[in-house]
């Protein structure tokens, strides 16, 4: 797993979703990579939507529907990214330090920091928008770039320190309760 190289796809995505549908070209697990920050990328917009007062209950309604929809399958494919990781890396169970978050859930974060990055860049260029505006947004995305490098960092690290044996991760699964009928009591009164 190339983190860099994963970044660069990240902004590459971003950008290119912006002015056309995706189109998948990848396959293993960038292609699990690429499919998660289409979820991310997906959920952000839809977020957007939801938070307008002027479209009316029933849009706000569908739209909460499609954001659960996205989150699940952005929590199954963190998992999917996971999974694969640990075939990959074979981390050890035992006899060394556990991170705390797995390389999927950092994966995921990446993602959501580069969409960040993405829509703070666009504020800094808003020249509709008074010249404070886009200093401060210059300053947060000044944080934001500090943050995906400090996050590409540990990940790297993690990673050369799970196939080096001194660090592991367990991938504890998510088991969402949300949108299961058998789980959440609401859904179950429901049907």
């Amino acid at each position: 797993m190339n983190v860099q190289e994963i970044l660069a796809a990240h902004a590459i995505w971003t950008a290119d979703w912006h002015q056309a549908q995706p189109a998948a070209t990848e396959a293993g697990l960038l292609a699990l990579v690429r499919q998660n920050h289409f979820e991310n990328f997906s959920l952000w917009h839809e977020e957007d939507i939801a938070r307008r007062d002027d479209l009316g209950p029933e849009r706000i309604r569908q739209a909460k529907r499609t954001i659960d929809r996205h989150n699940q399958r952005r929590n199954d494919l963190v998992e999917q990214i996971d999974r694969h990781l640990v075939q990959l890396l074979q981390p050890r169970d035992s006899g060394c330090p556990f991170n705390s978050e797995t390389p999927g859930m950092m994966v995921d974060r990446l993602s959501i920091l580069a969409l960040k990055e993405y829509h703070m860049r666009e504020e800094t260029q808003r020249f509709d928008a008074p010249p404070e505006h886009r200093e401060r947004c210059t300053t947060k995305l000044n944080v934001i770039c500090r943050q995906i490098q400090d996050l590409a960092s540990a990940l790297s690290d993690l990673l050369s320190e799970v196939q080096q044996g001194t660090r592991s991760f367990r991938v504890y699964f998510q088991f969402k309760m949300y949108n299961d009928t058998e789980l959440n009591p609401q859904l179950r009164r429901a049907a």
